[in-house]
């Protein structure tokens, strides 16, 4: 296996290294991208999936959870990209460096394990999108999405600029898909409004509350950012702050615009009749509206599917200093979504819960983020602030106690 001091180096090329000169000459805009990389993980098919479901079910009523989860997601990728920048490493490096080797290597497990889940969802979204869009058979289309992710990731080994103007052009076509959705749904603005309020309506919305968290808050993405922003380090403080500063506002332009096309998904589902799968939202929208909302799944499940491949890498690499060739990767994440659609599972169903199991997942990334972004040992100068300390606990507390509802609420 071949090493190199500073940025990992994936049997996937990540984009190239940027040269971050240690002034305050450089732009904001220089430093714009990594964040929208890690942002199309926001939009994939099981957001899909979730914030159809929610809003065809339930209105308008948990779009307040779609609001609060992106806000929190603005905080942890920030954070994870901060990390990046001030040591140099990825999370997934820091804690195989920082922690005993069975808490890292349980830690990996349960890395790959999420990186699975997404996968599943990419792949089965696809397969869904092509079946709508042209009635190809489910197994045949999660073949096809694999094959148009490996066409994506092509991008990646022409460079960083490249790579990120492919993702971000995808993402456009999804800000516009879904925009005219909601404009074609009529949705009323007041209304809209009474959705920010807390609240839940039964057990079920508690289920599905937890996998949009799951679809937000997305654990892999966390893993991929910090990686993404290993080549902006820059030496002295000025430069450091500088190139921290921008990638907060990569990452809040990034996140936005995601969680605007999570909460136009919503309300564009309200106009729907309880429909409980994609297929029915399909139906139920038909004509060019349900052919726009079939294209955006296909575009979301390539593009997520793609980012989901770089960050499987990352994990591997950073937690065990192994990479394997990307056929081999795909062939065994690709596994169980063919064995989903193989047997017949509702595919909206095993998305949902695709996304379920990734909540599961994210105390396990922003605990040890918060922990080494909050140790100045490691962080020197940019080591967080004690709003921000408390901020980042309360959202992991949050997410923990949404999932420990949600057990007791299943058991009891």
């Amino acid at each position: 296996m071949r090493r190199e001091p500073g940025p990992l180096v994936l049997a996937v090329r990540g984009p190239g290294p940027v040269r971050v000169a240690n002034g305050p000459s450089r732009t904001v805009v220089r430093y714009l991208g990594p964040a929208f990389v890690a942002a199309v993980a926001y939009v994939d098919p099981g957001n899909l999936a979730t914030n159809v479901t929610a809003g065809a079910s339930y209105g308008f009523t948990l779009l307040w959870v779609i609001v609060v989860a992106n806000l929190a997601a603005m905080l942890v990728q920030y954070l994870s990209g901060k990390l990046g920048i001030a040591t140099g490493l990825s999370l997934a490096e820091a804690c195989r460096e920082r922690y005993p080797k069975p808490v890292s290597v349980a830690l990996w497990l349960q890395a790959e394990f999420v990186v699975i889940m997404t996968d599943l969802a990419e792949v089965v979204g696809g397969a869904v999108a092509l079946n709508l869009l042209f009635g190809v058979p489910p197994t045949v289309g999660a073949v096809l999405t694999v094959a148009g992710m490996l066409v994506i990731l092509a991008a990646q080994q022409r460079g960083r600029r490249p790579f990120e103007a492919v993702i971000a052009s995808l993402l456009g076509v999804l800000v516009a898909a879904f925009a005219y959705q909601t404009l074609r749904a009529g949705v009323s603005p007041a209304e809209a409004v009474g959705g920010l309020v807390p609240r839940f309506a039964g057990t079920d919305s508690v289920l599905l509350s937890v996998g949009i968290v799951g679809a937000t808050v997305m654990p892999h993405a966390i893993y991929l950012h910090s990686a993404l922003t290993q080549s902006l380090r820059a030496r002295g403080s000025r430069a450091r702050k500088v190139a921290v500063r921008a990638t907060l506002v990569d990452v809040v332009l990034a996140l936005a615009i995601a969680g605007s096309v999570n909460v136009a998904i919503l309300l564009g589902a309200t106009s729907l009749s309880s429909a409980s799968s994609l297929e029915e939202a399909y139906a139920g929208y038909g004509g060019a509206t349900a052919a726009v909302f079939a294209t955006a799944l296909l575009v979301s499940s390539l593009a997520a599917s793609a980012v989901g491949v770089y960050s499987g890498q990352v994990v591997m690499q950073g937690f065990i200093r192994r990479s394997i060739p990307l056929w081999l990767r795909r062939s065994v994440s690709v596994l169980p979504a063919l064995v989903i659609l193989l047997l017949g599972v509702d595919p909206t169903s095993a998305l949902v819960l695709s996304q379920v199991a990734l909540s599961f997942g994210v105390p396990f990334a922003i605990f040890p983020l918060l922990g080494f972004t909050g140790d100045r040992r490691l962080m020197g100068d940019l080591v967080n602030r004690r709003a921000t300390r408390y901020a980042g606990y309360a959202v992991g507390g949050l997410i923990v106690g949404l999932n420990a509802y949600l057990v007791s609420a299943v058991l009891l």
